[in-house]
């Protein structure tokens, strides 16, 4: 081995063997596969730290099965259809400075290259070669045989004959829905097409009529029910507003709302046309009627209001709104004349409509005036609204003046009451977005309701009840993941899955339509089988036939017709469809958790639609976010960290082990220079050590006569080994290097502190192996310097042996560590230069107390009383009955708080300590400098300050003179 750690070196030399070896490349055999896929990277820019920790994860678990014994499959693809990479390659042909400037100094792509990536094709190579040159430099155990884009002529094959078998089944549907949609591309969007409002749902508001006249003034709410306590409107007199004539069904009135409210009327299901612009001033002051009530209410003047929001006219309920309640008693005294208004608004009666357990009968009032809120600008007043909305939805019902809605609970009725307006014409459905969306062309979007559109029916209740099957079967890592899938699925409703603009797959049964991005990603993982057929040139474009996707994928038909309409040779259908049966289903989908509402809900709704329930995914990991020194990564704008750069700069292992050591599972990791300085320096530690036991020549085994602290090591390297497995097996992967690497590097240090040295090519032996999956660059060359000549990456990973656990061993070294400790921390307190120490180890009958508690808690819970009364009974152990309640109600403490363990261990394996200590006096002795001396309490020959009385089982009393 090299005297210095060279990270860049050995990561060289060792994927290029790999490559060599083509050791991961799968095929079928013998053994128990393991099938695990990741999303596939989406190119519109380089892969960053996300995908690193996504990406590594995979890889991490692939390696950790593999060495495990399975066979495993890791492949990887490209993802490029929809409008991102359009609109990308439109904004590098027009120069656009922003664009420009991202790309070329966060992406990293040479100036004399980017403005050449002028056309989606061009991108799409570009990024494709990246992406792969990236994931190699990082060490990822890829099958690379198998890539493929979503562009490929072959895959969009496989994509027509997945839309037709969904549209045979009825799961495609021809209607008007709600969708994101950006004006400029004239385009639905999806997530991949958001530059901001990514996480935005549509959400679905009540439109409720007011009338004045010949005029509807309408009010979006999420809460109809709360119409019955509505005393007034409120108007912007800021704001532009607009009369509109507005059809739908047939039924014509006249609207309204503000500017910005008719621009998005005219993208719903309704004829909208402009008549003239109405004064705000001319609708504040009026009357308009509740169409649920019959009563009429006055429009009062609000700057609140804001005009993008719902139609910019807004309902007041100040007996259950506290913004409702400020708005309405900050303008008390105000002078409304300019509006026609001389009314007291003290007169303004609050409508109480809902009962709730824990107020009375005017919440917002009640909430304002206990938490002491100001007035409407008062930011407390947002904290009290969610309180009053939240527990009136979960515990609120309807009161009488609902009428026939009397006692329905607030959480059941929106969808009833809403149905009922619509007939009676008080009310219409509005969509809005939850957050403001802009498309990467940098449009605002809007909902738009789409005439004639295809939409996959997600919302058809056998396909949820198949897919709520599926869950019910499947592992969720984490576990508390498994209520987020349920309720995504829940929720989720018919989804727009074709477009007019972009990159991909014409919809077979209507070409004018292009598959959307999202619907084509949903069983790509069964295309990776068929992919490295087509790589092996065994099948052309044409022979991709609906029945030959049938049978491979579906077992559908025999594979003598398949052959007959193909041409292709019997056996390799067969060949085919038999990798298919030996690989499907997948084992483990690991993705990142943006990916739950959307892709990896799709990946379940396709699968069970398509196949047989034996090859339903058997797993789903979900892992968080990755931010850069605690700002948010963003492609677009940045601040962004590639993972070639990352690699570049420290190396990949370091690069890997550090990503997936800093937060778990769902957590959010942020990768910080400070913390990846720290893990570069632990990494050439173990290098250094490893290098050591190496030339050291030493080569003991366990057959060796072992000493205690070899005995301890050797229990502890157990340990580490088992709770490592478990750790991976729940994809916990920084409890894993926890265990694999920081644990055990503080106890070698300990170990070889204490003078042990026979177990250390055990330790490297086992350490370089548990290590693997996280650093496999340094761990074979390692592996290779301890004279191995298969790589370390089809070894075999360490699994615990019970045999070697050694709880006695383990307890006595804690009694030593713990010793030294408690004579450095006296030390350092009092400042002495230590001449000698003397300890001494507990009497005979505090060992006996010990023992006695440790039975007397196998029957029940231990009591301070019952252990007192108990060794009082002992003749033995009367004669200390002034010590032992002050003893009793010390321990029994400790018991209850975790130390049982450690003290049955003492009393079952009859620790004795002072042989123990005897043993350790000589490294004491070395660590304090000065010569130690070890007697019972029992019978100590030198004892001038009488410490030996404080001595305990495990905690030996400590003089030092």
């Amino acid at each position: 081995m090299e005297q210095d750690y060279k990270p860049h070196d050995i990561e060289e030399k060792w994927q290029k063997k790999w490559n060599e070896s083509r050791i991961f490349q799968a095929e079928p055999d013998k053994r128990e596969k393991f099938f695990i896929t990741i999303p596939y990277p989406y190119l519109n820019g380089n892969l960053h730290a996300g995908h690193t920790r996504t990406f590594t994860i995979g890889d991490v678990v692939a390696r950790h099965k593999r060495m495990l014994g399975y066979n495993v499959l890791y492949p990887m693809g490209f993802h490029v259809t929809g409008t991102p990479i359009v609109g990308l390659a439109e904004l590098i042909a027009s120069r656009d400075p922003q664009t420009m400037d991202v790309y070329e100094h966060l992406h990293g792509i040479p100036g004399d290259i980017l403005p050449a990536l002028d056309t989606p094709e061009k991108i799409v190579d570009y990024f494709k070669r990246e992406a792969e040159k990236a994931m190699r430099m990082i060490g990822y155990s890829i099958d690379w045989r198998r890539k493929f884009t979503t562009t490929d002529p072959t895959y969009k094959k496989f994509i027509e004959w997945q839309y037709i078998r969904l549209g045979e089944k009825g799961l495609i549907v021809k209607g008007s829905h709600p969708v994101k949609w950006c004006p400029n591309d004239n385009n639905p969007v999806e997530d991949h097409d958001i530059l901001h409002g990514e996480e935005a749902t549509i959400v679905e508001y009540t439109l409720i009529k007011f009338r004045y006249n010949d005029l509807v003034l309408p009010c979006a709410t999420l809460r109809p029910e709360t119409t019955f306590g509505v005393t007034n409107l409120w108007v912007n007199p800021d704001v532009d507003y607009v009369k509109a004539r507005v059809e739908k069904d047939g039924n014509e009135e006249f609207w309204v709302v503000s500017k910005e409210a008719f621009r998005k009327l005219t993208f719903t299901d309704r004829t909208v046309e402009y008549v003239e612009d109405v004064p705000a001033k001319s609708i504040i002051g009026i009357k308009p009627t509740n169409p649920i009530t019959g009563d009429e209410v006055i429009s009062l003047p609000a700057s609140f209001v804001k005009p993008e929001n719902g139609s910019g006219i807004v309902m007041s309920v100040p007996a259950h709104a506290p913004f409702d309640f400020l708005a309405l008693r900050d303008l008390y005294d105000a002078d409304l004349s300019e509006y026609g208004i001389t009314e007291d608004l003290r007169d303004i009666k609050l409508i109480s409509l809902i009962q709730v357990p824990e107020f009375g009968e005017f919440p917002a009032k009640e909430i304002v005036e206990s938490m002491g809120i100001a007035n409407q600008k008062d930011p407390k007043a947002e904290e009290a609204t969610k309180i009053v909305y939240r527990r009136e939805f979960h515990g609120g019902v309807l009161k009488e003046l609902t009428g026939k809605y009397k006692e329905y609970p607030v959480s059941k009725i929106k969808d009833v009451l809403t149905r009922d307006l619509i007939a009676s014409n008080a009310g219409e459905t509005f969509y809005e977005f939850s957050e403001p969306v802009v498309c990467r062309c940098g449009t605002p979007c809007v909902v738009n309701m789409v005439k004639g559109q295809w939409f996959l029916n997600y919302s058809n209740p056998e396909w949820k009840a198949k897919v709520y099957r599926c869950l019910s079967q499947m592992r969720v890592i984490p576990e508390e993941y498994r209520v987020e899938f349920e309720n995504k699925v829940d929720w989720l409703k018919d989804k727009a899955c074709a477009r007019r603009k972009g990159l991909g797959t014409r919809l077979p049964f209507d070409k004018e339509w292009l598959i959307e991005s999202l619907g084509d990603s949903t069983i790509y993982m069964s295309y990776y089988i068929i992919a490295r057929f087509i790589e092996r040139g065994d099948l052309a474009l044409e022979q991709l036939t609906l029945s030959f996707f049938d049978y491979v994928l579906l077992g559908i038909s025999d594979s003598a017709a398949v052959s007959a309409e193909t041409g292709l040779k019997q056996e390799l259908v067969e060949e085919i469809r038999s990798h298919f049966n030996y690989w499907y289903p997948v084992d483990l989908r690991s993705s990142g958790k943006d990916l739950v509402p959307n892709h990896l809900l799709f990946f379940l709704f396709h699968h069970v639609a398509l196949f047989e329930e034996d090859k339903w995914p058997r797993a789903l990991a979900v892992n968080g976010f990755v931010s850069l020194e605690g700002q948010k990564m963003s492609k677009s704008k940045g601040p962004i960290l590639t993972l070639e750069s990352a690699v570049s700069a420290y190396g990949a292992d370091i690069t890997r082990m550090y990503i997936l050591s800093t937060a778990e599972q769902t957590q959010d990791a942020d990768w910080q220079k400070t913390g990846i300085d720290s893990a570069r320096r632990q990494v050439d530690r173990f290098y250094a050590f490893a290098k050591d036991v190496i030339e050291s020549g030493k080569r003991a085994t366990l057959s060796t006569e072992l000493k205690l602290i070899d005995r301890w090591m050797l229990s502890r390297m157990q340990k580490y080994i088992r709770e490592t497995n478990i750790a991976l097996d729940s994809i916990q992967t920084r409890e894993a290097i926890q265990n694999s690497f920081f644990l055990l590097i503080n106890d070698v240090r300990w170990y070889q502190r204490r003078g042990g040295e026979a177990l250390l090519y055990y330790v490297l032996d086992n350490w370089v192996r548990l290590m693997a999956p996280f650093t496999p660059h340094l761990c074979e060359e390692i592996w290779e310097a301890m004279g191995h000549e298969d790589p370390i990456s089809l070894a075999p990973y360490p699994l615990d042996n019970e045999d070697l656990i050694d709880e006695g061993a383990e307890l006595a070294e804690e009694a030593v560590k713990s010793t030294l400790n408690d004579i450095e921390e006296i030390i350092r307190v009092t400042k002495m230069t230590p001449q000698k120490v003397y300890l001494y180890t507990a009497p005979a009958w505090k060992a006996e107390a010990i023992r006695c508690a440790c039975e007397l808690q196998i029957e029940a819970p231990l009591e301070v009383g019952v252990l007192i009364k108990t060794l009082m009974a002992n003749p033995e152990l009367k004669r200390f009955g002034k010590e032992i309640p002050k003893f009793v109600q010390k321990i029994v403490p400790e018991f209850k708080s975790g130390g049982a363990e450690r003290y049955e261990t003492f009393a079952y394996l009859g620790l004795d300590e002072q042989a123990l200590l005897k043993e350790s006096a000589s490294f004491l002795e070395k660590e304090i400098g000065c010569p130690v001396e070890i007697y019972s309490a029992d019978s100590p020959e030198y004892d001038p300050q009488k410490k030996a009385r404080f001595a305990e089982p495990l905690r030996p009393a400590i003089y030092i003179e």
